[in-house]
Parts: structure tokens; sequence; C-alpha cells
């Protein structure tokens, strides 16, 4: 794909909202219309290299290859299951990676971003932090992942196909880097860019109070998912070492604020661990959670993350788990598990390849 740029002193076209963008070209000396043209050909038409856009003249083709950067990432590894799920591996300048995932269903296209170059949480059963956390993510590099999805729709020769949803339920904590999360949110939701409904994004955090009331205030009916997976504290302390910072009483009164603000109900999270969170005892406490704000459950089956001492849990388990929500009234449902065949959990496909990495330098020959 061309126009991938090692320049990193030039904005992105990915960073600019429109009205961003006019003021920017307005400082090149360009009259207004020039920004509406200019995301045409690149969120609707999915062209990034100027030289193609034939309205322009030539001297603005080269002030764009001269001032602006359209394409920072690369592809470095691509991962495709045999149930449609598409997991990417982008690096940008500078060594940052972060894993994109597409999930295929019927005539939904989801794209799982991520936020961050590896996870503060550090989850204990999640490979995105085992690393820890590198660096934000730019709302420019956010939107850039779904850019990629959607060109090599293109280039498989299906322009009809589209992301049409986007969840931020990839590497990192979306709250704890609120600000480039926003901003994506808005190029992603305006009609002149990507033309997401607000109800088509989901932001999923392990709970930051402050920014979950942020998010209520600004008016946009996103969804909002947190991510629970224990059903008391002390669980919840084992599991998520964030929970330290902020507690279960806390998070679920600025859901409650959402709520209110918004009128969307909140999701709660839940993955599945075997023997660790998926007993009837545990099923109960989650029912007493459910029943002090609106939520529905996602139960999720664990994908095991090797070196990790987490199972699977057993289909019976979870359909028992699941039977004792529903008896109690609570909307809950069993995700399906995509891209078993690949690396499915989120992390892993850039801890391979930091692996391989790691691997390749140590066998290097030591230079005399």
């Amino acid at each position: 794909m061309p126009l991938v740029s090692s320049d990193t002193s030039s904005p992105s076209i990915f960073s600019f909202d429109p009205p961003a963008l006019d003021a920017e070209l307005a400082s090149w000396g360009w009259p207004i219309f020039r920004g509406k043209q200019l995301r045409q050909w690149v969120f609707d038409r999915l062209i990034i290299d100027p030289a193609a856009m034939t309205d322009f003249s030539k001297k603005n083709r080269d002030d764009l290859l001269q001032k602006m950067q359209f394409l920072a990432a690369s592809v470095i590894r691509r991962q495709d299951s045999s149930d449609g799920t598409r997991k990417l591996l982008l690096e940008w300048p500078g060594g940052a990676t972060a894993e994109t995932v597409m999930i295929p269903d019927g005539d939904r296209r989801t794209a799982c971003v991520s936020s961050q170059v590896g996870c503060p949480v550090g989850c204990k059963f999640c490979a995105s932090g085992l690393n820890g956390m590198k660096g934000n993510l730019t709302g420019g590099q956010i939107v850039e992942q779904i850019f990629w999805l959607n060109k090599i729709f293109a280039e498989e020769g299906h322009p009809e196909h589209r992301i049409t949803n986007v969840v931020f339920m990839g590497m990192g904590e979306p709250m704890s880097n609120y600000a480039n999360v926003m901003a994506a949110v808005r190029i992603l939701h305006h009609p002149e860019c990507l033309n997401l409904g607000a109800r088509r994004i989901t932001i999923s955090t392990v709970g930051v109070p402050a920014r979950m009331r942020d998010l209520a205030d600004e008016y946009l009916p996103i969804n909002l998912a947190i991510s629970l997976h224990a059903p008391n504290e002390p669980l919840r302390k084992q599991l998520i070492p964030w929970a330290e910072h902020f507690s279960l009483d806390e998070i679920l009164s600025a859901a409650r604020y959402y709520f209110d603000r918004t009128g969307r109900e909140i999701t709660l999270e839940y993955i599945l661990l075997a023997g660790v969170n998926d007993r009837p005892e545990h099923a109960r406490e989650l029912v007493k959670i459910c029943r002090s704000l609106r939520a529905n459950v996602n139960l999720i089956r664990y994908n095991e993350v090797e070196g990790l001492p987490f199972g699977r849990p057993k289909s019976d388990d979870v359909l028992v788990f699941q039977e004792i929500l529903r008896g109690a009234g609570v909307n809950a449902h069993v995700r399906k598990s995509r891209g078993r065949d690949i690396d499915a959990a989120c992390g892993q496909l850039r801890r391979k390849e930091q692996e391989t990495k790691t691997v390749s330098l140590s066998v290097l020959p030591m230079s005399s």
C-alpha cells in the first residue's frame, strides 16, 4: 500500500475533524471547500495518494504530499480466521505497535480498536498488559486502524463493505487516554468522515468514574461497557490491579449517572474464567449488581493466553451461569467466540511479535 510515511513531523489526515481540517487548509491559503473535497477522497473513496486526487491542482497535490501525512502505520502481521475474523498488527514510526480486529456478523462488520500501546491496567488474565503500557495512541492513530480495515475490503474487491460498528475493546484502557479517544470518536461520528452513529460506537472501561461522568456529559449516546469480570470487591482486586484505585461502588454510581444522562443501558462485560469466577455463587452475586442499575450482561468465554494460569470454562458451567442470571430477570447473552484458530485474545499477536524480535536479537552474532 502506498504512502506509508516515515515523516512524523507532518500532521496526520486522520487526526483532523472537519472544522480542524478546514482551519489547517485555510492556514495554507486554501479556500474552505477544499476540506470537504479532501475528506471525500479519503473517507468516501479511500484514496490516500494525492497524485490521484484529480480535482486538485498540481500545486495543491504537492502541498498535500509535503505538509500532510496520509498513512503512517504499516501492517507488520496479519491473521485471517476461518470464521472471517481478521487481526492486524500495525506499527508506527518509532516502533509503537497495536492490534486491531475486524469481526463480521451478518451485515455487521465491527472494528475492535486499540487506544494505547500495551495497557496500564494489568488484568491478570490478559496479554495486553503483560509488558506494561508504552504510551497513548493519538486520535489519528485510532482512526487509522479503521481506515486500514476499510482499505483491505476495497482491495479485496468489496468496496461496498465498510466498518459498521466500532468498539474500544482492544489494547489499552480508553478512559486513561480520554482526550485522544474522544478526538477519534468525533471523527468516527462526523457525517463527513466515517459517519458512524454514536449508538454504533462502544467504549469499554474497567472503570474510571470521573471519565465515565465526563463521557455522560458529552451528550453523545455512545454505548458504555464496563469490564467487570468479578462480582465482588476481593475477587475484583485479585483479577484487576487497578481495582485498588476505584471501588466498585464508585464505578456503579458513575454508571447510573451515565444512564441518567444518556438513557443508554450499561453493558457489563464478564469474562468467565474456569473455576475462578464462573461458579453459581458468582452468578448470584452478579444478579445483585445488575439489580442496582440498568444493565445487560455479555458473558465471554475466556480465550487462553500461553503462560497464564487461567482456563476456558466448560460449556455446561457457562449455561448454568447464564440461566441463573436470566432466571433473575437479567438480560444476559453469551458472546460468540471468534478467531479461535488465530491469536484470539487481545494482545496475543503483539506479544508474539515482540517475542519473535527478542529471539531474533538474541541470536545475532556479537560484534568483535
